[in-house]
Order: structure tokens, then C-alpha cells, then sequence
């Protein structure tokens, strides 16, 4: 279920996203959705992230998967109110797996495997890394170092015309299944306040 718009609680425990390259976690599907979805058990995240039409003659959406160590409120009844974040190692160790498997045509609409879509892949995928001289595309707000951009070419009609033309679905959001380590590392005041300023900027998108 969508989360609603909050600062981030200082109090709160941070815990880190983890795959592992033996087993089944990891992205493992990315959904075109019209809004943030956020569920439990299995994980459904997007970063409150918008794609935009790159390019509406070739059909490409193009905008962040993943934002490094941005932290995404949840609440689950075992643990209660906690933070996750991906942290740039981890999120490097994700988009590897996710081509090494072959993973870059699961697509479906807002996280429904009933409605997994044909002939949308993504095609052009990049972590965004200064020191090779990978940054955030020009007209997109700055994304942190080991943040994950991409572009979908949107070769299927009806999806074009009836949810992308007409901005039914704002953004990409990834899901899969991944581990918890608690993250032992403080948070400074400058960066909760960055967060929180982020978090509010990307709340405001409609």
C-alpha cells in the first residue's frame, strides 16, 4: 500500500537491503505503476522515482530504478515502524544478477503478475559512478553516487496509448525479495535533513 508523506523519525531502525548471489533474491521484476507501492514479505519499492518520456516518436521512458541510500518508511506488524535503505554495494550486486539472469522483458502493470506486459524491456541501464564518469542524465534531478538509471523501449501499442501517452503510469518501481541486516551506522542531523527535504520534493510530484 501506498506510504503517506512524513520526515524521517530519527528514532527509528535503519536496516540495510541484502542479496546474496546463491539464492533467490534480487530484483526480479520491474512494474509500470501510477504511483509509490510499497508492500511487505514481498518487496515492492519505488523510491518515489518518475520516469519521463525520453523520446515519444521512439517510444523510450527513461528515469531512476533505485536511489542509493534514500531510506523508505515501512511498517510491518512483527518489526513495526523501521527504515530500509539500499546502499550503493548492494545496489551494484542487484543490477548485476538482474542481467546476468536475463531479467531486463519482466514487466508487469503495478505489481500484478496477472498482468505481466510483452514487448516492454528495458534496454539501456546505468549506475550512476563519478569516477567513470557516469552522472545523473541532464533534466533529472541529481541522483546519489551507485544510484540505478534506466531506459524501457515501449514497443506494445496498448500500453503506450492508454497508460503511458496519457500518464496513466508516472514511474518505474522494482520488486523482489531481498534480506535485512540492521544498520549500525548514525545518521548525522545534515543528512536527515537533506532526506527529509528530498523525501518532500519528491512527495510533491503529481
Amino acid at each position: 500500500m501506498p506510504t503517506k508523506s512524513k520526515a524521517m523519525k530519527k528514532e527509528l531502525p535503519i536496516y540495510k537491503m541484502v542479496i546474496n548471489d546463491d539464492d533467490q533474491t534480487g530484483v526480479n521484476y520491474i512494474a509500470l505503476v501510477d504511483r509509490p507501492a510499497i508492500e511487505v514479505n514481498w518487496q515492492k519499492f519505488n523510491n518515489h522515482q518518475r520516469f519521463k518520456v525520453q523520446d515519444a516518436e521512439r517510444r523510450i521512458i527513461s528515469g531512476a530504478l533505485m536511489v542509493a541510500d534514500m531510506p523508505i518508511y515501512r511498517y510491518t506488524p512483527q518489526r513495526g515502524e523501521f527504515y530500509v535503505v539500499f546502499d550503493k554495494e548492494t545496489i551494484y550486486k542487484i543490477v548485476q544478477k538482474y542481467m546476468k539472469q536475463g531479467f531486463t522483458s519482466n514487466v508487469n502493470e503495478m505489481h500484478d503478475m496477472n498482468k505481466t506486459v510483452k514487448d516492454v524491456y528495458l534496454f539501456e541501464s546505468f549506475i550512476i559512478d563519478e569516477s567513470r564518469g557516469i552522472r545523473t542524465p541532464i533534466g533529472y534531478d541529481e541522483l546519489p553516487e551507485g544510484s540505478w538509471f534506466g531506459s524501457m523501449k515501449v514497443d506494445n501499442e496498448q500500453v503506450w496509448q492508454e497508460f503511458i501517452s496519457t500518464n496513466v503510469f508516472k514511474g518505474f518501481s522494482v520488486e523482489g525479495d531481498f534480506g535485512l541486516e540492521l544498520d549500525q551506522t548514525p545518521i548525522d542531523a545534515e543528512l536527515i535533513a537533506q532526506i527529509d527535504e528530498l523525501i518532500a520534493k519528491l512527495h510533491t510530484i503529481k
